[in-house]
């Protein structure tokens, strides 16, 4: 079974938002997206700057199955992103929701409002399930 963090923010397209101090939201993919698509091998990261919006295609991930699009979850400035991946990709895989984060997002209003306007815990996982 998939790992469901308490604390997070989720959507339906698998990716998790995470208060991570100021105005700024950490942004990766869950547990349960990492397990469908398999070994990552490659992270398409956001510029660091770039403007994007709620569900707003920030990148892509390949994995040895698939390609699929990465969406932030709120709407923001990117501001971070985590260079790692590059050279590391799998940590995606290994640590979903610490060292294989994706971003992080600078938004504008109340960091805790925003996440909590997305999935709580308990909805993700009946999304799941």
């Amino acid at each position: 079974m998939s790992e469901v963090k308490e604390g997070l923010g989720y959507t339906e397209e698998h990716e998790w938002a995470l208060a991570a101090g100021g105005q700024t939201i950490r942004i990766g993919i869950t547990d349960y997206a990492q397990h469908q698509l398999g070994d990552i091998v490659f992270v398409e990261l956001p510029e660091v700057g770039g403007k994007v919006g709620a569900g707003d295609s920030l990148g892509s991930i390949e994995s040895v199955k698939t390609v699929s699009d990465l969406y932030s979850p709120v709407a923001g400035t990117v501001v971070k992103v985590n260079d790692t991946l590059l050279e590391q990709p799998e940590l995606v895989n290994a640590e979903p929701y610490e060292g294989g984060w994706i971003a992080e997002i600078e938004v504008a209003g109340s960091v805790e409002e925003v996440v909590a306007g997305l999935l709580t815990v308990e909805a993700y996982k009946g999304l799941i399930e």
